[in-house]
């Protein structure tokens, strides 16, 4: 088998419900995370956290070096793990993700965190143009509702579209217990 990795994609504290941003799930979507976590931990396979900080104090939220930046403490990383610091959608661009992977020989990546239809879908996709194969939490996984050209969309239709544009070509998508149970 492939040697493979947790990533787990900004479960901050800005997403939950006393934050700037509050993600519709924040809680149980962490709390999939959470015991994802511990099944790579004890299988001993690396767990990565990826936490995102905007470089401007004028952001909306991941502000620098703000409480709402900070690691969720459902999602804490050991000492062990790395945070790969980012400052744009995209896990890989401008950070040493790529290089913690290959260093340890990973070729697969379980992906689960925030934000569905951003970071979630961003590192998915680069994650499989770089070779990786990829599998998606889909229910360790949170967004909001967005609007578009006046029509407000619901969370779980976003959260549904992009789980299923990610199932049709970059990844596999899955529930936490599919995958444990695997």
């Amino acid at each position: 088998m492939a040697k493979q990795a947790l990533i787990v994609v900004d479960i901050q504290n800005d997403y939950f419900p006393q934050g700037k941003w509050p993600l519709v799930g924040a809680d149980a979507s962490a709390d999939n995370a959470a015991r994802l976590i511990k099944a790579f931990r004890d299988a001993g396979d690396p767990v990565v956290h990826i936490r995102h900080e905007f470089t401007s104090e004028e952001a909306p939220f991941f502000t620098p070096n703000s409480e709402g930046a900070k690691l969720h403490p459902k999602v804490l990383n050991r000492a062990d793990e790395p945070v790969v610091l980012k400052h744009f959608v995209n896990s890989f661009r401008e950070t040493g993700l790529r290089s913690i992977l290959d260093e340890q020989d990973i070729k697969e990546l379980v992906v689960v965190g925030s934000m569905s239809h951003m970071c979630v879908d961003g590192i998915t996709r680069a994650a499989a143009d770089f070779g990786y194969k990829v599998t998606v939490i889909h229910d360790a996984c949170a967004t909001l509702d967005l609007e578009f050209n006046g029509v407000t969309v619901p969370a779980a239709q976003v959260h549904a579209a992009f789980m299923a544009a990610l199932a049709f070509a970059y990844a596999s998508v899955v529930s936490t217990d599919e995958f444990l149970a695997a």
